[in-house]
């Protein structure tokens, strides 16, 4: 009829986006008055859809607060990252970074080998470590441990704990097999992380250079034996270690670590395959070969690494690192406190695979 208002008509997805926004609002609004009922009580006359989305924000925001994850400070710490991977490009591309005499890249080492080892050492094996405080801050020490576990992820393991838990992030240096080198790819990774050939001269540069050096005297009579035989120590070769040390006057730290011995459970060794393939042993486990690749990932144990009080050797003479009687003496000592502390620590574990 003329002289009536025109009604305005509004467009019908604008009514629809409209009426959606208000369902979120809304449902928004309740979900929150249920979580926090004292906070969004209805005052009297009603809130606006406005008022309680600004309570649900601010509540929010302190919620994020409280669980320290301030959403100001993610675009900082991302950025944080890109620039540390883009400075760790940098000095790749252009070989600024230390590389010592043995290979040991210690910029590779952290960037790389630390981090992929550290998967394991909490998430998968979630190690324990104690008496950390026994090793020196400073200055060469010789860490003698036990070797169990058919493959050497005690070494890296041992690796980690120290250059994590220990006050200075100390590196360790390992004294490995001469088969770890003689392999295409780990050969090359393992000169970089640091490790090199288990003999007297490559142990008695490291020791005299002040380097925190290890070595696992049972070699591979402890790596390769079978699992009813767990946690006994095997021979401890002729003392070469105790030598080195006592030529470097350098404190001898017995180290024992429990868990390695359950991660490949070793029920027999095929000698004939093990010459065939050039191996010092070819293990047989509930998982490997029957399960394929499967069978090589590690049972996931509890472990617990613990380095006892050194052995000084800074009060014997010169002469004593040729004395048999004296190596002999001092290894003997070694090997029976790594034993009795395997006991002890086993004593006090529940389960081997909860600790």
């Amino acid at each position: 009829m003329a002289g009536e208002p025109k009604a305005k008509v509004i467009p019908l997805h604008k009514n629809s986006s409209r009426a959606a926004a208000q369902r979120r609002t809304a449902a928004r609004a309740e979900s929150a008055r249920r979580r926090h009922p004292s906070v969004l009580s209805d005052p009297p006359g009603g809130a606006s859809a406005e008022q309680i989305a600004a309570v649900i924000h601010e509540i929010d925001e302190h919620r994020g607060v409280a669980a320290g994850t301030d959403p100001e400070q993610t675009p900082n710490e991302l950025a944080k990252r890109i620039a540390a991977v883009a400075e760790f490009i940098r000095k790749r591309m252009t070989g600024d970074y230390p590389v010592d005499e043995f290979g040991f890249d210690s910029h590779l080492n952290d960037a790389l080998f630390l981090p992929l080892m550290r998967v394991f050492f909490k998430s998968w094996f979630r190690v324990e470590v104690s008496g950390i405080e026994n090793l020196p801050t400073s200055g060469a020490a010789l860490v003698v441990a036990n070797h169990a576990g058919v493959l050497p992820f005690d070494g890296l393991m041992a690796s980690v704990a120290v250059h994590d838990h220990h006050p200075t992030h100390r590196d360790l240096r390992l004294l490995a097999a001469d088969m770890v080198f003689d392999l295409p790819v780990l050969g090359h990774a393992a000169r970089k992380a640091g490790h090199t050939l288990a003999c007297t001269a490559d142990a008695d540069r490291l020791l005299a250079a002040g380097e925190l050096t290890a070595v696992f005297p049972e070699g591979y009579k402890g790596l390769g034996k079978h699992f009813k035989d767990r946690y006994k120590l095997q021979r401890f070769g002729r003392g070469g270690f105790v030598s080195a040390a006592l030529r470097a006057k350098a404190p001898i730290v017995p180290c024992s670590i429990v868990g390695s011995e359950e991660i490949y459970p070793m029920i027999a060794d095929v000698k004939l395959l093990a010459r065939l393939l050039g191996l010092p042993y070819f293990p047989i486990t509930p998982l490997f070969p029957l399960a394929g690749p499967a069978g090589l990932v590690p049972l996931p144990s509890k472990w617990h690494i613990q380095f006892g009080e050194p052995i000084e050797t800074a009060e014997y003479d010169e002469s004593a690192a040729d004395d048999p009687m004296v190596t002999f003496e001092l290894t003997d000592h070694v090997r029976e406190t790594i034993q009795q502390t395997l006991y002890q620590l086993l004593a006090n574990r529940r389960n081997m695979f909860l600790g």
